[in-house]
C-alpha cells in the first residue's frame, strides 16, 4: 500500500510472466498516480528464476505471490484478487504503463456511472502513441469479439460511454460484482477471458463503461501460435457459453461460417495454430454447453437486450468501430 493515511480503495493486480524488464517503468508510473489509495499485488506465473519480481522492482508495500507453474492469466488474476478487501479491483498488464491520472479517472467514471460495474481504459500503442492499441472490446452479432479502434488514430477515440466489455490489460471492476460473477473463467486460461466476463456481466443486466480519459501506454504482444490457438478455441467457447437462446440459434450458422473464413485466411498465411485451437474448441463443446446451462439460468435480460449492445454491421467490425 502507498504511504497514505486513507485506506486503499483499489487493489491493483498485475500478472507477471517473464516480464521483469517492464516492472521498473511500471513502478514509476504507479508511484506517479495522483490517486494514492491503492495497494499492489503482483503474482508471478511461473517465470524463469531470473525473471521473477523482487521487492525492489515494485512500489513500497507491494505484495508478491509466487506460483511455480503458469496458472494462466484468468486463474492468476483470480488468485491475486481473492484476498483483496478493497471495493474495487484493477487489472493491469505488466507492459501497461498508466498516465498519472489513470486511476483517478477510472474512479471518477465509477462515480459518474453508479449502475456500471466494469470500466475500461484508453490504451495507446507504446511504440506509436498517436495510435490506439484499443478503446474497449466490442462484440459482433455473430459472436466475434474485437478490440475497438486497434491501430487507429487517437483522434478517432470517442467520448466516454458504454462498450461491450473492458479489455483487462487495464480495467477496473467493482469487486463485489467481480466475485459474484465468479471472476474470470479459468478454463479459458488466457485470451477472451475479459470478453467472457463482460458478457456474463451483461447477461445479468450489468454494463461496462469505456473511460476515455483513463489512459495507459501498452506494449502488447506480437502475434504468436499460442495466441492464435487460444483465441480460436476461446472465441467458440465464449459464444457457446453466453449467447442467449434466440441469438444463439439465429446466429450459430453465421458464427460457424465466419469462423471457417477466418481459419481459411489464417491457414493460407501459415497460421495453422488457429485451426488447432478451433478443433480443441470443438473437442471441449460438451463442457461449454454444460457451462451454457448455468449461464442461461443466471441470465436476467432478454436476447433483444443483449443484441442491442452488439455491433451488427460487418463493415463496422472490419473497421474496428466502437459502438459508443
Amino acid at each position: 500500500m502507498m504511504e497514505d493515511e486513507a485506506a486503499p480503495v483499489v487493489g491493483i493486480v498485475v500478472v507477471a510472466y517473464n516480464s521483469r524488464r517492464h516492472l521498473a517503468r511500471q513502478r514509476a508510473a504507479l508511484e506517479a498516480q495522483t490517486e494514492k489509495r491503492w495497494r499492489l499485488v503482483v503474482i508471478d506465473n511461473g517465470s524463469r528464476a531470473e525473471e521473477r519480481p523482487v521487492a525492489d522492482d515494485l512500489p513500497a508495500g507491494a505484495a508478491i505471490i509466487q506460483s511455480e507453474t503458469n496458472l494462466g492469466f484468468a486463474a492468476a488474476n483470480n488468485r491475486a484478487a481473492a484476498n483483496l478487501e478493497t471495493p474495487f479491483v484493477a487489472f493491469l498488464n505488466p507492459d501497461a504503463f498508466p498516465e498519472a491520472h489513470w486511476l483517478a479517472e477510472l474512479l471518477a467514471a465509477a462515480a459518474r456511472w453508479p449502475n456500471a460495474d466494469a470500466f475500461g481504459s484508453t490504451q495507446l500503442s507504446d511504440a506509436s502513441p498517436t495510435l490506439l492499441d484499443g478503446a474497449g472490446d466490442e462484440m459482433h452479432g455473430f459472436g466475434l469479439p474485437y478490440r475497438a479502434l486497434h491501430r487507429k488514430p487517437l483522434s478517432r477515440n470517442g467520448p466516454e460511454g458504454e462498450c461491450f466489455s473492458a479489455c483487462a490489460a487495464a480495467a477496473l471492476y467493482r469487486i463485489e460484482t467481480f466475485r459474484a460473477l465468479g471472476g474470470f473463467d479459468e478454463r479459458l486460461f488466457c485470451y477472451c477471458e475479459d470478453v467472457d466476463l463482460g458478457y456474463r456481466l451483461r447477461l445479468r443486466g450489468g454494463m461496462t463503461i469505456q473511460a476515455t480519459r483513463a489512459v495507459v501506454r501498452h506494449i502488447g504482444g506480437a502475434r504468436s501460435d499460442f495466441a492464435d490457438f487460444h483465441g480460436a478455441r476461446n472465441r467458440l467457447w465464449v459464444f457457446v457459453k453466453n449467447a442467449p437462446p434466440i441469438l444463439f440459434w439465429l446466429t450459430a450458422p453465421f458464427h460457424l461460417m465466419a469462423t471457417i473464413a477466418i481459419l481459411i485466411v489464417h491457414s493460407l498465411r501459415g497460421r495453422v495454430a488457429s485451426v488447432q485451437g478451433f478443433l480443441a474448441g470443438l473437442a471441449g463443446l460438451r463442457e461449454a454447453f454444460d457451462a451454457r446451462r448455468a449461464m442461461q439460468l443466471a441470465r436476467s435480460v432478454s436476447s433483444a437486450t443483449v443484441a442491442r449492445a452488439m455491433i451488427w454491421s460487418p463493415f463496422a467490425m472490419l473497421g474496428r468501430a466502437p459502438k459508443r
